[in-house]
């Protein structure tokens, strides 16, 4: 069904190839995932596919891709619209129409088929993928993870005999993502549809996927193979891979139950050990520092960094917050999770003072969020959102640490230095677009942290990032979290909750279900237990290090 033949891309002003001899053939009828290192050019072979590149992004492409049998370098992405679905990582990007009703039917409209045909499918994908409640409603009103289940209806309502899919549950909660997933499986095992996709959870995707294309690094062929033979060699791999490889388990399981299977010895062997438990966190002494300080520290003692009382918020008809209480102290890490449209967000934004209480109070320090200048605000706590460009508006790296800079009243130099800290090979010159989603979600943080605000607020940290990212990042907030900084994050990423915060606040409908102690509550919640948690039940273990250490 979709055929590389000896493909290469080279984009205008780069020396070298994003991808490189780039052969092998996705069949009719197979889930095939695409997996490998951030940069190492996933995103460029999904394009291919759809046409997008290079008739859209630009660049050169050497080499033939075919999709049913149409070469897509003398069909342009419109004239593979009937064949070929694509939803990339931003659903934004997608949007046409208004509302979600609308978005389902617009591509069979412009394909013109019949009004009866599309109403028929339009409910259809509304019962699919849990969207019936929200037809009518605006799409600019939804949450991120509901946009990424309306941009994939979007797709599957016109029938494309291919799904080309980037990072499709990234924006999910775990329940939603397992449905989006169950509804792409059945599209492959019952009406024969053939989807490529890229992922950097593989917890969730590798046990769908007939087969797995292995980028190992740039320039590098990729290698195609089933899920456990690549999985033995990949550089990157599930929290189930890597205790399994940890265990010397043959063959390794790609599942939580093929895991389980395996794990009595293991479970033996830990029963004697107690799993560390994440203490309360309290201001360390002024040691050493992960970034060199230009002014002092803002005062950093045991009372809250932020405090919220019975908080409402409505934003337009919805109820997004109802009665929340949470109070944040300073060195403490907290994961907010819940569905999607929880109100999750909503939470950060009035932290940050985006949104104003219709009730109830919200104090970060001594100020009213709401009420505060953002100039005076950015000194007290800072918000990374779920997509970094929304924070980053000048046309290069430098020019954003400069404006970061003058922003936060900082000595010239000290976002750079953050930067550098964090990131060291970015140019200065380097287009902020043109970066990775990890390498803008870095320098939005370095933005954000120069004016060293005492709380930090992520929203959907880890969307984009590899295993390697993630590591890069939970060391970074880790040591943020030493020095007394505050962090609360909004997250699906069950397995960065386990490896980084003391708490989890779990909301539901905009309420506080539960709030404590992170093996406490994620354990007790099928849905947003991590892999490790599942397979070594009932003993309380939550990542793979902690069952490393353990063994040494």
């Amino acid at each position: 069904m979709i055929r590389f033949e000896n493909v290469s891309v080279t984009y205008d002003g780069v020396p070298e190839p994003a991808v490189h001899d780039v052969d092998f053939e996705v069949p009719e009828g197979e889930l095939v995932l695409l997996v490998g290192p951030s940069g190492v050019g996933k995103s460029t072979i999904l394009g291919a596919v759809s046409g997008l590149v290079p008739h859209f992004t630009g660049g050169t492409l050497h080499g033939r891709v075919t999709v049913a049998g149409r070469d897509t370098r003398t069909h342009k992405p419109r004239e593979l619209a009937d064949v070929v679905g694509t939803v990339g990582q931003d659903p934004l990007s997608h949007f046409v129409t208004d509302t979600v009703e609308d978005e389902l039917a617009y591509g069979m409209e412009s394909l013109g088929l019949a009004p009866d045909v599309m109403r028929r499918r339009v409910e259809e994908t509304l019962d699919l993928l849990g969207l019936a409640d929200l037809r009518h409603r605006p799409i600019s009103t939804l949450s991120g993870g509901q946009q990424q289940r309306v941009a994939i209806g979007s797709v599957l309502t016109p029938h494309p005999r291919v799904l080309v899919l980037d990072e499709p549950t990234s924006a999910l909660d775990p329940v939603a993502a397992e449905e989006v997933l169950a509804v792409l499986q059945r599209l492959v095992h019952d009406l024969g549809t053939t989807v490529l996709m890229a992922e950097h959870r593989l917890e969730r995707v590798i046990q769908y996927a007939d087969q797995v294309a292995l980028l190992p690094g740039p320039g590098e062929r990729p290698w195609l193979g089933t899920p456990a033979e690549v999985m033995a060699v990949s550089p990157v791999y599930p929290p189930v891979v890597d205790l399994g490889r940890l265990a010397d388990w043959s063959p390794l399981p790609l599942t939580v139950r093929d895991a389980r299977r395996k794990a009595a010895p293991l479970r033996t062997r830990l029963a004697h050990h107690e799993p560390p438990q994440q203490h309360d966190p309290t201001p360390p002494p002024p040691t050493r520092r992960l970034f060199k300080r230009t002014k002092p520290d803002h005062a950093m003692t045991t009372a809250p960094v932020a405090e919220v009382r019975s908080l409402a918020v409505r934003r337009d008809r919805v109820q997004a917050l109802r009665d929340v209480d949470l109070t944040v102290t300073p060195g403490e890490t907290i994961a907010l999770m819940g569905r999607n449209g929880a109100g999750k967000s909503t939470l950060l934004s009035a932290l940050v003072g985006l949104v104003a209480p219709a009730s109830g109070s919200v104090r970060t320090g001594d100020a009213i969020p709401h009420r505060t200048r953002p100039r005076d605000l950015v000194r007290r706590v800072g918000l990374v959102p779920q997509e970094p460009r929304d924070l980053l508006y000048a046309d290069t790296v430098a020019a954003e640490c400069a404006a970061a800079d003058r922003d936060a009243e900082a000595p010239p130099g000290t976002c750079r230095a953050l930067l550098t800290e964090l990131l060291p090979s970015v140019a200065d010159d380097t287009h902020p677009r043109d970066l990775s989603e990890g390498q803008r979600l870095t320098l939005a943080l370095a933005v954000v942290l120069t004016a060293r605000p005492p709380l930090l607020l992520l929203d959907e940290p880890t969307r984009g990032l590899d295993y390697a990212a993630k590591a890069r990042l939970v060391k970074i907030l880790r040591g943020l979290a030493s020095e007394g900084h505050a962090i609360v994050m909004a997250t699906h990423d069950v397995e960065l909750a386990a490896e980084l915060a003391h708490r989890v606040v779990l909301l539901a409908e905009g309420e506080v279900i539960a709030d404590g102690p992170s093996a406490e509550v994620v354990v007790a919640s099928p849905s947003f237990a991590p892999q490790v948690a599942k397979i070594l039940a009932p003993q309380h273990w939550l990542t793979v290090s902690q069952v490393r250490e353990a063994l040494r």
